[in-house]
């Protein structure tokens, strides 16, 4: 072990580091554990010489200052020595395997899980740092102390992140308040997120840190008496009633009050009015019995109470809330809680370690912890990108909860405006793909639907089923929009293979060829050519509209085209038309300015990355497609096409009461449904609008016209065609 001796060189401040260590390891580990941890600082000390921190002081002191504040947390030896060796991967040539060998594979992973990729090659510092959060996630799932290493690691660079320029200082400050703060909410770890948030107010927003703390400063004093008097009365009240609780009063924390006043448009007068106790109990019995004096002490307000010791937060976090009016009009915040309910919300996940006794309460905790990284690495795994990643993560990071109850009676958590979508995907991905409807409390309500607390969810599903883009816009869980993305990305992937199969085939057709029938050696050969891994690659781009389908069957056919004229005798180039029935998805889509229907004469013209884009012939912007002739091609309506096919109509009528409201019964009557109206132009005689409905075909429009041209009110019709 590391010898102490009375000399100069023991008085650097890294030896003072070290001995406060081991001082405080003395407590928990035994002495073999504590010489494996200082013997992990000499290793870490010889390969950061020479390296100093931006402040002047050797580089080394930063981890030993991050394994003090692990070792206050009662941090087991391994995950010490990764806090002491957790940037020597990163900033010094000790590799991953060396470590493995020397302390063991165990720290080797937690000081890799903690380490940032350095080597990324990517666009932007905020992708540089998606992806490091990313990759921090992943290790997460296997071990939770390289995220409480990564917090400790945050905390003590929070701390002395003044030498930094400004702009640094508050960029590191956003990214802490975005990321590692919430994460430290959300694992529990009141403690440390209430120090993070503080330091990272203080660094984006010197100014009004400033001011505000001034403020608290000096109301501290004039509040003082009233705390005390309230504090006092509580105590006396609860002794009465024989009740064995310890009263304290709770200054709020600087961050909060600016959030508070920011999100509320509130002065700071208004938002130090109320004043905070915490009540401490040592059983849940005694919390629920303290309630109610409370309840008879001073008037509850209505609607302020909150019970999250029956329903605890997502968090693990426990205790009963109540706001009361308390003497002189002056709002009261209490907080109820158990002693070992304390202890849990300020070190969280973090109490598996600082309080062994209680592992078993702890269990359920961790359990919960585990389950949200589970979650979180579903949502990673279906995530296209690492800043799509960091999008759901924060939104998964700032839940204000509501229970709902599934018909079994399970309670599902949900942040606060979750939808029917929501709560499916939070069941399960499938049950979300193949949602249609839902019963809230046996009342039928659309999938848009926002939960309540308490109501209990049923949904229904149908085989048929899809998740649909505009669900995006009023889903909010991080799982539900990843799911539903991941989807439909791999549902339009799907669909432009099969599109990208169809014009091949179509194209070799008149070379007579067929696709199955080409030797799998010219495939690869091809494949080869046009850089891509595999056929359905291939397909896929060519039903995107990135590559022609006739350049690729030229590829393909130019060894064997003679032959096939030979045996047919007819000549290759005869052009066969695309058959569409208009139901094919998100790769064939049909023009708005024109809107085709079944029975028109049609063109398509190649959209790259998006398809298929389908015009009438008469559209004026087909004209200009025709003039590029390397991008359209001809395509006609499938004979046994169905479905409802938007079309738009002008329509000229007398401007008189009842004049639209005929024209919709009219349209109504004739199956077709009014998707939009626009009125275009009017006076006192005459109206002109734009109508837009839905019809099965020519057939079924022209019957609507001719219906609609035998009414006296209409003056003039006509389609709509570019």
């Amino acid at each position: 072990m590391l010898e102490i001796a009375d000399t100069i060189e023991l008085e650097r401040p890294q030896d003072k580091l070290i001995r406060r260590l081991c001082s405080t390891l003395s407590g928990y580990l035994d002495q073999t554990q504590i010489d494996q941890c200082v013997l992990a600082y000499e290793v870490g000390a010889t390969a950061h010489n020479g390296q100093f921190r931006k402040s002047g002081e050797a580089y080394i002191c930063h981890p030993v200052s991050v394994a003090i504040m692990l070792a206050e947390m009662r941090m087991d030896a391994n995950g010490i020595m990764a806090a002491i060796l957790h940037d020597v991967i990163e900033d010094t040539s000790i590799s991953k395997k060396e470590l493995a060998d020397q302390f063991g594979q165990e720290v080797a992973e937690l000081v890799d899980g903690v380490t940032k990729l350095t080597k990324i090659d990517t666009k932007s510092h905020a992708e540089t740092q998606a992806e490091n959060v990313r990759k921090m996630f992943l290790a997460m799932a296997k071990d939770l102390r390289v995220i409480i290493v990564k917090l400790a690691d945050r905390l003590h660079n929070m701390q002395t992140l003044g030498v930094m320029p400004p702009p640094k200082k508050r960029r590191i400050a956003r990214e802490t308040l975005d990321i590692y703060a919430p994460i430290a909410n959300r694992l529990g770890m009141n403690n440390i997120r209430q120090k993070l948030e503080a330091l990272s107010f203080e660094a984006m927003y010197p100014m009004r840190y400033a001011v505000i703390n001034n403020a608290v400063k000096k109301a501290r004093g004039n509040r003082r008496k009233i705390v005390d008097i309230i504090e006092n009365t509580i105590k006396n009240r609860l002794e009465q009633a024989n009740l064995n609780s310890d009263v304290a009063g709770r200054e709020k924390n600087l961050y909060s009050i600016y959030k508070k006043m920011l999100n509320k448009k509130i002065s700071l007068a208004d938002v130090f009015d109320v004043y905070a106790f915490r009540i401490f109990c040592d059983d849940v019995d005694t919390c629920y019995r303290v309630l109610g004096v409370m309840h008879n002490l001073y008037k509850p307000i209505p609607g302020r109470f909150k019970d999250y010791i029956a329903l605890p937060k997502a968090n693990g976090y426990q205790s009963l809330h109540s706001i009361l009016m308390g003497p002189y009009g002056v709002p009261i915040e209490v907080q109820i809680r158990t002693h070992d309910m304390h202890r849990m919300s300020e070190s969280g996940i973090a109490a598996h370690w600082l309080y062994k006794s209680d592992d078993d309460k702890t269990k359920k905790f961790q359990d919960r912890a585990n389950e949200w990284l589970r979650d979180l690495l579903e949502i990673q795994n279906l995530a296209g990108d690492s800043l799509e990643f960091i999008d759901n993560l924060k939104v998964d990071l700032f839940p204000q909860e509501v229970f709902v109850f599934t018909p079994k009676g399970a309670i599902i958590k949900l942040p606060r405006g979750a939808t029917i979508i929501d709560f499916a995907y939070s069941v399960h991905t499938d049950l979300g793909n193949a949602c249609v409807s839902a019963r809230i409390d046996k009342q039928l309500v659309p999938l848009q639907t926002k939960l309540e607390n308490g109501v209990t969810v049923e949904v229904i599903t149908a085989t048929w089923a899809r998740p649909n883009p505009l669900w995006l816009n009023y889903i909010i869980t991080a799982k539900a929009r990843s799911g539903i993305r991941n989807y439909l990305k791999h549902f339009k992937q799907q669909e432009a293979i099969n599109l990208g199969r169809r014009l091949l085939e179509k194209e070799l057709q008149m070379m007579h060829l067929h696709l199955e029938d080409i030797d799998k050696a010219k495939i690869q050969v091809l494949l080869q050519i046009m850089a891509k891994l595999s056929l359905d690659e291939l397909l896929e781009d060519i039903g995107l509209g990135n590559k022609m389908p006739f350049l690729v069957a030229k590829h393909i056919a130019q060894d064997d085209i003679n032959g096939a004229i030979k045996l047919d005798g007819s000549e290759p180039g005869k052009k066969q038309p695309l058959i569409i029935k208009g139901t094919e998805g998100m790769v064939i889509n049909l023009a708005k300015c024109c809107r085709p229907i079944p029975g028109d004469s049609i063109i398509g013209y190649f959209n790259p990355g998006k398809g298929i884009a389908v015009h009438h012939h008469e559209c004026r912007n087909s004209s200009v497609v025709r003039k590029k002739q390397t991008n359209w091609l001809d395509v006609e309506w499938s004979p046994d096409a169905i479905g409802d096919f938007p079309v738009e109509i002008r329509i000229e009528i007398l401007n008189q009461r009842g004049s639209l409201a005929t024209i919709a019964s009219t349209i109504s009557e004739l199956n077709s449904n009014i998707e939009n109206v626009t009125v275009v132009d009017q006076d006192d005689r005459i109206c002109v609008d734009l109508i837009t409905l839905t019809v099965k075909d020519r057939v079924h429009l022209a019957k609507i016209m001719r219906r609609l041209k035998d009414l006296s009110i209409v003056l003039k019709i006509t389609r709509v065609k570019a």
